[in-house]
């Protein structure tokens, strides 16, 4: 469990990374989006048969970051949309 919460911030910093421009999100939504990203490769890496949904491959951390990136896009765009309507 410990070692699924450290890949999904270390998965959640390095889309933060890889994502251009400045996120404001906090180190909690990094987690939780890292989290999301890494349970979303875990399964599409199942799915292609290289191993389990919790096991730690490259093709499932590529796809973790890849849908983290996606995620925090999605979660930028939903915060743009809340602090518009102030």
């Amino acid at each position: 469990m410990i070692g699924f919460i450290v890949a999904g911030l270390v998965i959640g910093v390095l889309a933060r990374f890889i994502k251009p421009g400045r996120q404001n999100l906090s180190l909690v939504a990094t987690l939780l989006l890292g989290l999301a990203g890494s349970v979303i490769g875990g399964v599409i890496a199942s799915l292609l048969g290289t191993g389990d949904i919790f096991e730690l491959n490259v093709l499932g951390f590529i796809v973790a970051v890849i849908a983290a990136v996606l995620l925090i896009g999605v979660a930028e765009g939903i915060s743009g949309r809340k602090g518009a309507r102030r």
